[in-house]
């Protein structure tokens, strides 16, 4: 899916990153052994094969640093890529692209390596309903992008933080006092537009919470593929299901197959593999 967001709201990252290389004396080696005013064409290539993410901010890098810097994209956000497919064409001022080089790759690669390894576990979906979605465990300063690149792999995305819906997890009913003090007090305190989802361990808590009501989504944690199973025969639709928990890729067919409506895995973001992406002159 090739998804973008308003430059205004990548721009601060962006510029944090730029400013933490060059600063404080800018790109020193460039400086001392390249002539000022020598021009070039530089490619961005991908090394190995993936799912591209991060187009549009290792363009805004490049012209930061550089607006009169030709910037050409050759493929676009969420498009597959083979090792030696070029991805990006920058024009102009060598000492400029050097600069944004660094910076450029390194959210590209990052970013890539999420799409990559969402598109994964997208693919052990097929033939189901079953949807792959994200979770908060994400680099801190960097949950947008890297949600965006989810969503560049095919998958889904989860909150974006505490205020977007009300999740009840293990710890909040234990501070509350149980299941029906936590879904009742949430259906009070809720607007018409949140959703409230409250996570689950047992079979024995999803049939309380189905009896109270209240939730519109369930999150079975850490359930073993015949309980997950047993669990969308007991909930008959009434709720969504989201299974979280040790979903490995190799797991996510068998999980896929039980008819779950979601899973949803913090290794999309905190566990993906750098992307291996090159700039040559």
């Amino acid at each position: 899916m090739s998804i973008s967001l308003p430059d205004f709201l990548l721009e601060p990252l962006v510029r944090a990153a730029l400013t933490e290389d060059l600063s404080p004396m800018g790109d020193v080696t460039t400086r001392a052994v390249v002539p000022a005013g020598t021009r070039y064409a530089a490619r961005l290539n991908a090394r190995e094969a993936g799912v591209v993410s991060g187009m549009q901010i290792a363009a805004m890098a490049f012209r930061l640093v550089d607006p009169s810097l030709v910037i050409t994209p050759r493929v676009a956000d969420g498009a597959a890529c083979a090792p030696g497919d070029l991805l990006m064409e920058i024009e102009g001022e060598a000492a400029s692209i050097l600069m944004g080089e660094r910076v450029a790759l390194n959210f590209m690669g990052r970013l890539t390596g999420i799409a990559t390894l969402t598109a994964a576990f997208v693919a052990e979906t097929r033939g189901t309903a079953t949807k792959i979605t994200c979770t908060r465990k994400t680099t801190p300063g960097l949950r947008m992008v890297e949600k965006m690149a989810v969503a560049h792999g095919g998958g889904s995305n989860h909150r974006f933080g505490l205020s977007d819906a009300i999740l009840i997890k293990d710890n909040h009913i234990a501070a509350a006092g149980g299941i029906e003090a936590v879904l009742t007090a949430a259906k009070a305190a809720r607007s018409h537009m949140m959703r409230v989802e409250l996570e689950v361990d047992s079979l024995a808590q999803l049939d309380e919470a189905l009896r109270i009501g209240g939730a519109d989504v369930v999150l079975l944690d850490n359930m073993d593929t015949p309980t997950l199973r047993e669990a969308v025969t007991i909930a008959k639709g009434r709720v969504v299901l989201e299974a979280s928990g040790n979903m490995r890729l190799e797991r996510i067919a068998e999980v896929a197959a039980t008819g779950v409506d979601y899973i949803s895995s913090g290794a999309l973001t905190h566990s993906a593999r750098t992307l291996d992406l090159g700039l040559d002159f």
